[in-house]
């Protein structure tokens, strides 16, 4: 079997790292893997194995005569079973369907924004649907959603995993060592970053010396301009630092001493099973499916969303106690790699692909 990965950009974000890990581990368990960045490289290029097709389209517009023209020509090129199309890929993914009914097209949603389902655009999403043969939704909403309001019939919930990246350390975190919290997300909204650094104000009260560390893609818009500009007024420059996107997130990680999301919504996010892998406590927002991580205060510690005295509060008690942050690091560490493998989401995903093979 040989199975392409499509993806719109390669820039550090949840899905991308999926897409990535898909076609890097599948390598050594497929006939052939690929992947396809549509429209814009980037950092985690770094990351695909050597193993691994690429193609990158350099598509322009929705609809792009020759991006297509050249998707379909690799495709057969490389006599492709199936293509596993990420996030909003799937419109480009469609369309390669319609010129190759054989061809097996998975769906793979990935929306963050899984606690406001009731704004999510569809009407595009659901003609499209109708050329899916199967759908892998990222948490137990999406699921929900994709059931009752897409023309897919089979649809499976798959968690995310994770990997530790072997990439050469480069980014040397500010502050002092064993007083760092950090937050791996990319700069949009619904990660809530401000929220986050009003709580970390909070923090400053009564731990003057800890500091905060932003990783992640910034967008030079108008939230991250928002961000920059709460921590240039609120005097934060000399405790709270932005550094966009790194590719040696394992390195980052291994600086810090708190792993931290503040998000109004998640789906499953990806950063908090880094954390993980990498024996971070975390304190994170009981948003999408954070608890099925982080089931219990052994684990580590869920607060509601938008509340920064409540963030403010956990983040504290960790700093307060080693201990306790010790032992939830630990428990973290085992959880994520006993019910978030590789293997066993690997080995789901491949019945998913034989199962849908003509």
């Amino acid at each position: 079997m040989r199975v392409l990965q499509l993806i719109d950009s390669l820039n550090a974000g949840g899905a991308e790292r999926v897409a990535v890990n898909y076609a890097s581990v599948l390598a050594s368990r497929l006939e052939g893997s690929y992947l396809c960045a549509t429209r814009e490289e980037g950092l985690l290029m770094e990351s695909i194995s050597k193993d691994v097709g690429y193609l990158f389209l350099n598509k322009r517009k929705t609809i792009d005569l020759a991006a297509i023209k050249r998707l379909n020509t690799f495709l057969k090129q490389n006599n492709i079973d199936v293509i596993h199309a990420h996030a909003t890929s799937f419109f480009l993914a469609t369309l390669i369907k319609i010129l190759n009914p054989n061809l097996v097209l998975v769906w793979h949603d990935h929306y963050g924004n899984s606690e406001f389902l009731e704004s999510r655009p569809r009407y595009v999403l659901k003609k499209c649907s109708k050329w899916f043969n199967h759908i892998i939704t990222v948490n137990a909403k999406l699921e929900s959603w994709a059931i009752a309001n897409l023309s897919t019939a089979s649809v499976t919930y798959l968690p995310n995993f994770a990997q530790v990246d072997s990439n050469e350390p480069q980014t040397i975190l500010k502050g002092v060592f064993g007083k760092r919290i950090v937050c791996l997300a990319n700069l949009r909204p619904q990660k809530d970053h401000l929220n986050l650094l009003k709580a970390f104000q909070l923090v400053l009260k009564k731990h003057a010396d800890w500091t905060l560390h932003l990783v992640g893609k910034d967008f030079q818009d108008h939230y991250a301009s928002r961000i920059k500009g709460y921590i240039s007024k609120n005097n934060l420059k000399q405790s709270a630092f932005i550094y966009g996107s790194c590719s040696d997130i394992h390195h980052v990680l291994n600086q810090s001493d708190i792993g931290v999301l503040a998000s109004q919504s998640e789906g499953l996010p990806v950063s908090l099973l880094e954390y993980g892998l990498s024996k971070l406590p975390v304190v994170a927002t009981d948003v999408g499916d954070c608890h099925k991580v982080i089931s219990t205060e052994e684990e580590g510690l869920l607060v509601e969303p938008k509340h920064s005295e409540a963030l403010a509060q956990a983040i504290t008690a960790y700093i307060e106690n080693a201990e306790l942050r010790n032992v939830a690091a630990e428990n973290l560490n085992a959880k994520v790699l006993s019910e978030f493998s590789e293997t066993g989401v690997i080995d789901a995903l491949i019945t998913i692909y034989n199962s849908n093979k003509p």
